[in-house]
């Protein structure tokens, strides 16, 4: 038999023992804080990017931990984006007085309310409850003002509220219809939390108005916030709306659950030039500065 090959032993030159040292250039530390800034604007997290920034500018966060001002820069954008959500609520509800202030209620004597129970109304669960505000009162007493305060405070705390003047409905309304879009209209109507319904009862109402503001109302009863401002009294309110059934309909859904400001006293609207005051009261429509220091 032939002789067999010796095993060759294994070549130790082909099998490395030790890895090259490599060599890397440490990231510059301004170049990669400038990439994350970057990063959080394209992420439009406007909130966190404006935290970073200012403890860059500032030596005091430098003694907090990791975390610590971690949960900083979260909170901050939890803020931005409330604050921003309630920003365009305040802009979707085209409040009449935008400016209108719940805490800045002018609440002196002979007003027909107290400040407390004002700031109670507010401060309950009026909204989610569903309940409907009715303010009447003379004009110039500041009805609609306080209504616009009681809609952009339910708007800062994270409620939807839309303004309508019911004189204008009417036109409103026509049109929505000619365009086909009342049904959509109406549905949005009804999603939103706060409805404010300005100078209820100031002129005629005719028979489709009338029909729609009974499907306005009813798609509301008990679940949405209604709040409706008036010159006329509640027991004036069955004549305005013409037709006993509708009527009777209306107000059934509107009373069962509401809240009545019976304003008094004299405009608060100020006296344009060359006018009494006695002359302004008497033609002036609401006041707009309810709130305001007199």
């Amino acid at each position: 038999m032939g002789g067999t090959r010796a095993r060759q032993p294994a070549r130790r030159e082909l099998l490395p023992l030790t890895l090259a040292p490599t060599t890397s250039q440490p990231e510059d530390p301004i170049m990669m804080m400038n990439n994350t800034l970057e990063q959080l604007r394209e992420l439009k997290l406007a909130g966190m990017l404006q935290a970073v920034e200012e403890q860059l500018a500032g030596g005091a966060a430098a003694a907090l931990s990791f975390e610590e001002r971690l949960a900083l820069m979260v909170d901050r954008e939890v803020h931005h984006r409330s604050d921003k959500r309630r920003t365009a609520l305040l802009k979707r509800a085209g409040l009449k007085y935008p400016q209108a202030c719940i805490e800045d209620v002018d609440g002196r004597a002979g007003r027909g309310f107290e400040r407390s129970t004002l700031m109670s109304l507010a401060l309950s669960r009026w909204v989610e409850d569903g309940t409907a505000i009715l303010a009447t009162g003379p004009t110039g007493s500041g009805k609609s003002w306080l209504a616009c305060a009681l809609a952009a405070y339910a708007c800062r705390r994270g409620h939807s509220a839309l303004y309508l003047r019911v004189p204008r409905m009417a036109e409103e309304l026509r049109m929505l219809h000619g365009n086909g879009g009342f049904s959509r209209w109406l549905a949005t109507v009804a999603r939103t939390e706060v409805l404010v319904l300005d100078d209820w009862g100031m002129t005629a109402l005719d028979g489709p108005t009338r029909s729609d503001l009974m499907e306005i109302i009813d798609d509301r009863a008990g679940t949405r916030a209604t709040i409706v401002t008036s010159q006329l009294p509640v027991e004036h309110w069955h004549a305005w709306i013409g037709d006993a059934t509708i009527a009777d309909a209306i107000l059934d859904r509107l009373l069962s659950r509401s809240q009545r400001l019976q304003l008094k006293g004299k405009s608060l609207r100020p006296p344009k030039a060359g006018t009494t005051a006695s002359t302004a009261d008497a033609t002036t429509g609401e006041a707009a500065g309810v709130g305001k220091p007199q």
